[in-house]
């Protein structure tokens, strides 16, 4: 994998990653829930333009947007083309569940990773990863044995554009923050 998987369309880009393996320093699983978000989308950060809080949206592909929502839970965006990105909604946890369940204490396993606050507590995401490439360590992106076809349908979580068919979710998966 480089960067040219990323430097695509969003919508593209997001509903490719069901089924890849996200490690984030040993700790993660297999995607099964993504949105994306493309710079002419009303809902996304970079509707507006470039801004400091902005920024890691609009540079090179492969590189981790992270921000806080609402001021309380971080969300961990993979960039694609200039201004666009996906979130990682949900994995399905695999690899450092002890770690995993001792950052989301009493918290069953088909929750630990479902929504993105959870899911970046639980792979102990911060700000701090904002704007690394996600090719490199910490991270970990592993292409799954074979290809999946992912659901879709309408965003969560957003006032404006929720309409729009770019959630992906993995078929059948236990793991996804809400059914699609």
């Amino acid at each position: 994998m480089d960067k040219s998987f990323f430097g695509r369309d969003a919508v593209a880009v997001a509903a490719d990653l069901m089924g890849m393996r996200l490690l984030i320093d040993g700790v993660g699983g297999i995607i099964v829930e993504t949105e994306a978000y493309r710079q002419d989308d009303e809902a996304s950060h970079s509707f507006r333009g470039p801004t400091p809080a902005n920024a890691a949206m609009f540079g090179e592909p492969a590189t981790a947007y992270v921000y806080r929502s609402y001021g309380l839970h971080w969300c961990f965006n993979l960039v694609c083309e200039p201004g666009s990105a996906v979130l990682i909604r949900a994995l399905e946890p695999t690899h450092g569940l002890g770690v995993m369940a001792e950052r989301r204490a009493g918290v069953v396993l088909r929750r630990l990773c479902a929504g993105p606050g959870n899911l970046c507590r639980a792979l102990g995401i911060t700000g701090g990863m904002n704007g690394l490439p996600v090719l490199s360590p910490p991270f970990s992106l592993e292409l799954p044995a074979q290809v999946c076809v992912a659901m879709s349908g309408g965003r969560i979580g957003i006032s404006k554009a929720a309409h729009r068919p770019w959630r992906f979710a993995m078929p059948g998966s236990a793991y996804l923050s809400k059914p699609i």
